[in-house]
């Protein structure tokens, strides 16, 4: 079902339509270096107004280590109701190994991640080898900045399609911020693993599972009264639509080249790409 998308200087304008709020972390909170001031103020507001605010990441890392990082940049654990990444999920998934994607994996894991962290293994019972040719599967769960260019993986991902080895990405992300801008971020390797001739599954905004998470660490509420707030629209906008919830496009992420400045609603059409993935709100940045 398509909606009217409306531009709104500050969350307050719309604070009656919803009970919860589905926050991204990466473009909508920070960039990497400390909480907008702006949108910590806004968290504060929104907990002020009842709210219960449940921060939804595509981090591939594991809950704790984002809520750390939030703490690190100005967010204390105690400024909102906790904290569910996609990283969360894959370990969930892989520890329990009850359903797919996870049941049918080996042990042998071929790990790619952002600075050497391996939360998303720990307890797991995994053997990580070096080589993909020992590989059962890969779990792609970061990417170092110096690394992030697909290219420079195609030897191996090429020697891994060519064994037919599953991936599993826990960022679906297409971009993230690096040291000198956007640059391609786990999704983006994936789906080159995919032209190679590889499988990629992927855990996270905007696939379902995520949001189901989401919904069950809030207490099931009703999706028309949660709000997904990001910079995405491939992933919070998309993904909380699917879910039928209440979505906020946040324009100086992800899209601020062409939507930052932009209020007029075709510009932001045709980055959708069809009406179907339209936001119902959008604002420049997130502020109360």
């Amino acid at each position: 079902m398509n909606v009217a998308t409306t531009a709104i200087s500050g969350l307050r304008a719309i604070a009656d339509r919803f009970d919860h709020v589905l926050l991204d972390q990466w473009g909508t909170l920070h960039e990497g270096k400390a909480i907008f001031p702006a949108a910590r103020e806004c968290v504060t507001r929104l907990r002020e107004a009842g709210k219960r605010v449940l921060v939804l990441s595509n981090s591939g890392k594991r809950a704790s280590s984002n809520q750390e990082r939030l703490a690190t940049l100005g967010l204390s654990p105690e400024a909102y109701d906790g904290i569910l990444s996609s990283g969360e999920v894959t370990w969930s998934g892989l520890h329990a190994r009850a359903h797919e994607p996870f049941a049918g994996l080996g042990r042998a894991c071929f790990l790619i991640t952002r600075g050497g962290d391996r939360s998303i293994v720990d307890g797991l019972d995994l053997t990580i080898v070096t080589d993909v040719q020992e590989a059962d599967f890969i779990l792609l769960g970061g990417l170092d900045d110096a690394a992030a260019e697909p290219e420079r993986w195609r030897e191996w991902l090429s020697t891994a399609a060519a064994r037919r080895l599953p991936m599993l990405c826990a960022n679906p992300d297409l971009v993230m911020f690096g040291a000198k801008g956007l640059i391609p971020a786990p999704g983006a390797l994936a789906a080159f693993y995919q032209r190679l001739g590889g499988t990629a599954t992927f855990v996270g905004k905007p696939h379902a599972p995520m949001f189901a998470a989401a919904l069950e660490r809030l207490g099931n509420p009703d999706p028309r009264r949660v709000l997904v707030i990001g910079d995405s629209l491939d992933h919070d906008i998309a993904g909380g639509r699917a879910a039928a919830m209440l979505t906020l496009l946040v324009r100086s992420g992800a899209h601020r080249e062409t939507l930052a400045d932009a209020d007029e609603l075709p510009a932001i059409r045709v980055a959708a790409g069809s009406e179907a993935g339209m936001p119902h709100w959008t604002m420049k940045h997130l502020t109360w």
